[in-house]
């Protein structure tokens, strides 16, 4: 297995000021904490969920990776690279049919390595991954199992890390960190490490508002009785564009505008929601002024090409 210093200390992500009359007429002050420049191919909040997992499969004496997730999801093809670079074997169950699941992001998956196994959206919705591994035949007492979307506590320690790397790179604590939420796991790690007045704000891509209680559960596994300290956190649960990887052609105007003007792309799923977010946030007063903000860009940008793939390449 090689050895995963190159993970676990890698330097900190750039942090970028954003300039923007949206923000300089309100008196705020934006910045986007590159967490998509962290490693080429397990990058964002992806990097800092597995960087602790890996770590704890290495110390266990793990050699081989589990984990779960859609056709086209960054975690899936995260796992998979990670596997490569460091020396484990992994599976990757995906909810679909297997006749026809041919897209960049199994592709690459599958170039890394990764074996795929297929199974129904409503196993992997209904099952937990142990019950599910049993339910598939799958021998896993071998296996490291890392949950979808790499949602657990370890992840939840690397997340928080974003905070003391801002606070270090700033000179102080920003007013807001934002991220964009889908299982909760990097808006619960942020909220664990907020120090003084800070605040975090999760953007849902996924409509429903269940994301509240899914980041209090997460807290609560993972700090017991202290999570009630960690309450300065809050969803913003109106940008979804009509539910989980859905999207209207002023969403993609705006993530092709903000690459042209600031040199940083977006994604549709995530990180596009939760910049389109921030802006209407700022545009209607939500911030008050003289605050300073910090957008957490959590990667996921491997997922454009099988968008584009799938949409006539309206992302530029």
């Amino acid at each position: 297995m090689k050895n995963l210093d190159a993970l676990l200390h890698h330097p900190a992500s750039p942090l970028q000021l954003i300039e923007h009359e949206v923000f300089s007429r309100s008196d705020l002050r934006l910045f986007v904490k590159r967490d998509d420049l962290l490693h080429p191919l397990i990058s964002g909040n992806k990097w800092r969920k597995l960087k602790h997992n890996l770590r704890e499969a290495e110390r266990l004496g793990y050699s081989k990776l589990v984990t779960f997730g859609g056709a086209f999801s960054n975690h899936i093809a995260a796992t998979a690279a990670a596997g490569e670079a460091f020396g484990f074997s992994t599976l990757g169950v995906v909810s679909g049919e297997e006749i026809g699941a041919v897209n960049p992001t199994l592709s690459f998956a599958r170039q890394c390595g990764m074996n795929l196994i297929f199974t129904s959206r409503a196993n992997l919705r209904n099952y937990s991954e142990t019950e599910l591994l049993k339910l598939l035949e799958i021998e896993h007492s071998d296996a490291f199992i890392l949950p979808q979307g790499g949602a657990n506590c370890l992840a939840l320690l690397g997340c928080r890390e974003i905070i003391s790397e801002t606070v270090a790179q700033h000179g102080f604590a920003p007013d807001y960190f934002i991220t964009a939420c889908g299982t909760g796991a990097t808006l619960a790690g942020i909220a664990s490490g907020l120090t003084g007045e800070s605040k975090a704000l999760g953007i849902a891509v996924l409509k429903g508002g269940f994301l509240n209680n899914e980041v209090e559960k997460l807290l609560l596994e993972c700090f017991g009785d202290k999570a009630s300290n960690f309450a300065n956190w809050a969803l913003q649960n109106d940008f979804h564009f009509g539910g989980y990887a859905k999207w209207t052609p002023e969403l993609i105007e705006f993530i092709n505008d903000f690459k042209k003007k600031t040199g940083i792309p977006l994604d549709p799923i995530y990180n596009g929601k939760a910049f389109f977010a921030t802006f209407q946030l700022a545009m209607q007063g939500f911030f008050p002024a003289g605050s300073t903000i910090v957008l957490v860009h959590t990667g996921g940008l491997q997922g454009i090409v099988g968008f584009n793939e799938r949409f006539d390449n309206i992302l530029h």
